[in-house]
């Protein structure tokens, strides 16, 4: 796969995305198979994405670096995953990969969700804030 092929399926996937409402992508070609993207993506609510992806595809999808960020419409962090080395004294499991839930200091194990994964659970927390 090249880092073209990459930064296309994510520009499907939030094209194709029944929630996100706006977005704004930056792909950064780094090489044939490497590249940097980042993103912001707005949802119905007002609530905002943030996504940065430092990405090596020649073999698999390899993110070197990664963060998703999703914040409400008052700018306060819902989540964020990433998988900054920031926390080893935690002794997480899946260290080097967490999430902030709900504040910054709130940090639980996590494994490295893809934005796929990332914009499921979104759609989950806006189906139950229309309830």
């Amino acid at each position: 796969m090249l880092i073209e092929d990459y930064f296309q399926q994510i520009q499907i996937l939030i094209e194709s995305s029944q929630i996100v409402q706006l977005f704004n992508i930056e792909p950064e070609k780094r090489g044939m198979y490497e590249g940097f993207i980042r993103g912001k993506l707005e949802f119905e609510d007002n609530s905002l994405l943030h996504l940065r992806e430092f990405v090596y595809v020649e073999i698999s999808i390899d993110r070197k670096m990664y963060s998703y960020q999703y914040m409400s419409s008052e700018n306060n962090l819902i989540f964020r995953y990433d998988n900054t080395e920031h926390h080893r004294k935690l002794n997480l499991t899946t260290f080097p990969h967490h999430k902030h839930d709900g504040s910054e200091d709130n940090v639980v194990k996590s494994n490295a969700p893809f934005l796929a994964d990332v914009l499921k659970e979104i759609e989950k927390i806006l189906v139950r804030s229309l309830c």
